[in-house]
């Protein structure tokens, strides 16, 4: 579960990002503590920012805030394949960008599973950028109050509770006892502090969890809550206390969380196509089999642009380069096919996730896969819902050992394709 504490920390993005639901990886490694396996913080150019959000493309926005100084909160993808959330601010937000950097220096420290943890930030010119990990399950209010098919169980608000506890216990340990952005736990006590004071605790229950708890356990959940919104700091608990009350309360402890909540499970093994499992075997020539059949229908859509120059002789130049690399291509010809598809790239009056797809299996063929992984990102770019890029960035990652990166490229492309419809 992800949680967040003080304006810029890993806490802040309430959004959604704030994992309700702990992935598999921190619950087997909630012992640790520390994260240890995220990479330490970093300040990002915006190249590199504009690269993983496709631009800061339409379709990747995720949630906007704030009215005096708002913010945009995009889904994006480094080049290793890491997933990332890029919060946007105004400028307004913060004019001193000195101040900025230091303040997510200091929060980019923060490292807990418990944490939506603040990866870098970047800060150039009139940018001011946070990057943070992804969090993929929406916000605890989704979950609590707009549930599509489930309720949340009682057994998983218990576990939601006593991580939110340890996350700002963390919080608090490395003196970042900060939480005015909790307002989502916030709101849902205050309406009621006057039935807790009433000891109406039968109002308080939500119906649809009839019979999951005892009395006694619905009880010390309620007196706990009491304490935590006395109007006088020193009579609440610290998160420390509070830990050690939720933790005897908790149920069903040996039951994974996406197991109460009935979300699939993230390591689950993905049902390929067959141009996935063509990427999964390292199968190049079933890709280009494919490739070759599906054309270049897929580019329908996709950012194309062209210039005044493609009313010029330098047009009929440019698409006599791709015919070439085109005949080459089909032909396996993939040496010519990389120097003619590089000569309609170099023009620059066309733009086609086609060609640098197409440029990128022929690199694979080469023995060049960090050419290969290049342009398929690159098609990425282009074409941010296309499942193709994805697929060949699992090729290349497979070729360049980099198997954990693959596998996640190679269920994204799987995911993408999934969503496409049976015409498409």
């Amino acid at each position: 579960m992800g949680c967040e504490c003080s304006k810029l920390s890993s806490c802040c993005w309430n959004s959604e990002y704030n994992e309700a639901v702990p992935q598999d990886h921190r619950e087997e490694n909630e012992e640790k503590g520390e994260a240890d396996d995220l990479p330490a913080f970093r300040e990002y150019s915006i190249d590199t920012i504009r690269m993983a959000t496709s631009g800061f493309a339409v379709e990747n926005i995720v949630s906007e805030h704030g009215e005096k100084a708002p913010n945009v909160v995009y889904k994006g993808k480094l080049d290793n394949q890491r997933k990332i959330a890029v919060k946007r601010f105004n400028r307004s937000a913060w004019p001193d960008s000195r101040q900025f950097l230091d303040e997510a220096r200091s929060v980019g420290q923060l490292r807990n599973h418990k944490l939506v943890n603040l990866l870098g930030c970047c800060c150039e010119g009139e940018e001011r950028l946070l990057v943070a990990e992804f969090m993929p399950n929406d916000t605890l209010a989704k979950h609590l109050f707009h549930w599509e098919a489930q309720p949340m169980k009682w057994a998983m608000r218990l576990r939601v509770a006593l991580y939110l506890a340890q996350a700002l216990e963390y919080c608090t340990s490395k003196g970042r006892a900060l939480y005015h952005d909790l307002n989502a736990y916030r709101i849902v006590f205050d309406d009621a502090l006057d039935l807790i004071r009433d000891r109406n605790i039968q109002m308080l229950t939500d119906s649809c969890l009839e019979g999951q708890f005892t009395n006694d356990d619905g009880t010390e959940l309620v007196r706990l809550a009491s304490r935590c919104l006395q109007f006088e700091p020193r009579e609440r608990p610290n998160p420390k206390s509070l830990v050690t009350a939720l933790i005897p309360l908790q149920k069903e402890t040996e039951v994974p969380s996406h197991v109460l909540m009935g979300v699939p499970d993230v390591a689950a093994a993905v049902p390929l196509s067959p141009l996935g499992e063509a990427c999964l075997r390292n199968d190049m020539t079933a890709i280009h089999e494919i490739l070759e059949k599906i054309g270049y229908k897929d580019d329908e859509g996709a950012a194309t642009e062209l210039s005044f120059q493609m009313w010029t002789n330098q047009m009929q130049d440019t698409l006599n380069s791709k015919k070439k690399g085109d005949v080459a291509f089909r032909h396996k010809d993939f040496k010519a096919a990389i120097e003619c598809y590089t000569q309609f790239i170099e023009v620059g009056t066309m733009v086609s996730p086609t060609v640098y797809a197409r440029r990128s299996l022929s690199y694979l063929m080469s023995d060049m896969p960090q050419e290969a992984l290049n342009d398929a990102i690159q098609a990425q770019v282009i074409s941010p819902v296309w499942h193709f890029a994805s697929y060949l960035q699992a090729g290349a990652l497979f070729a360049l050992g980099r198997e954990a990166e693959a596998q996640a490229a190679l269920k994204e492309g799987s995911a993408l394709e999934s969503k496409k419809t049976p015409n498409s």
